[in-house]
């Protein structure tokens, strides 16, 4: 099977999309039509709001139940190249379409190489600083605890 189809391929990108800032999607779109004009795009579906049930399981392992509801907004495009479709969570249309933009010209061999080459890493790079950055400030928090010995308490 060819990676550009591969079903965990795909939803790593759009993992990798949902996670990014809309206005690093936009800007790197922005850049790009300007070197290669991106071909039109119809809204097929959204950009809309909904709830969507998150479930969970204690410790990871016990039986699932249902944790309460999300707020995540859709959007699903048209273009030649295929049919794209985003996913974000909370209320961020514009995000959504962005994601179902470049999920559309993922579809389309020109754009998945350029998009591959220059997108990916940069996002992963920005990514992996966000989550050093969080891990630095939840650091900063850490308590250790310990127990202290009395001199009353030897035998």
């Amino acid at each position: 099977m060819d990676t550009q189809t591969q079903p965990n391929v795909r939803a790593e990108r759009l993992r990798l999309l949902a996670l990014s800032p809309s206005t690093v999607l936009e800007a790197f779109l922005d850049q790009l039509n300007e070197r290669h004009p991106l071909p039109a795009w119809t809204l097929v579906r959204g950009p809309e709001c909904g709830l969507v049930m998150v479930r969970g399981r204690v410790g990871g392992q016990g039986a699932p139940f249902n944790a309460g509801e999300a707020l995540v907004t859709r959007a699903c495009v048209k273009m030649d190249a295929g049919l794209g479709c985003g996913y974000v969570l909370g209320e961020e249309p514009r995000h959504a379409e962005l994601i179902a933009v470049l999920d559309a010209l993922w579809q389309k061999e020109e754009f998945a190489r350029l998009l591959d080459a220059e997108l990916v890493p940069d996002l992963v790079a920005r990514l992996q600083a966000r989550y050093e950055d969080d891990r630095s400030r939840s650091a900063a928090t850490k308590v250790d605890f310990f127990t202290m010995v009395r001199g009353e308490d030897k035998d």
